[in-house]
C-alpha cells in the first residue's frame, strides 16, 4: 500500500464506512463510520508521501512506533491516543491493514 487511493480503497472495505473532505485543503481525506461519524483514518500527502492516521491502543502504540521507523507519533492529534504511518514501502500491507482495522473497531463505539 503506498498511494492515497490504494489507502482510500481498503478502508472504504470495512463495513459502514464513508470518505470525507472536511476541510478546505482537498490534501485531507478522513473515512467515517456512518453511526457515529467519527473517523478513524486521516489520509493526506506530507513532505512528499501518503500519511494515515490512525488510532491506536495505548498498549500497541510504542511497539508500533519501535517495531517500524516510518510509524510516528499522530501528526495534529493526540499522540497518546494516534499514530502516524508514512507509507514509504517500509511497512508490510499486512500490519497497516491490522493497524487500520485495529483503528476503525476503537473508534466505531
Amino acid at each position: 500500500m503506498l498511494t492515497r487511493e490504494e489507502a482510500i480503497s481498503f478502508c472504504l472495505t470495512l463495513k459502514d464506512v464513508y470518505e470525507d473532505y472536511p476541510f478546505r485543503d482537498p490534501n485531507w481525506t478522513v473515512i467515517r463510520h456512518r453511526a457515529n461519524k467519527k473517523v478513524f483514518a486521516w489520509i493526506y500527502e506530507k513532505d512528499g508521501r501518503i500519511w494515515i492516521n490512525v488510532k491506536c491502543d495505548p498498549q500497541w502504540r510504542d511497539f508500533f512506533r519501535s517495531a517500524f521507523p516510518s510509524v510516528v507519533p499522530g501528526y495534529h492529534l493526540n499522540k497518546e491516543h494516534w499514530n502516524s504511518i508514512i507509507l514509504d514501502g517500509t511497512v508490510p500491507e499486512k500490519e497497516i491493514r491490522k493497524m487500520i482495522g485495529e483503528s476503525y473497531e476503537l473508534t466505531k463505539r
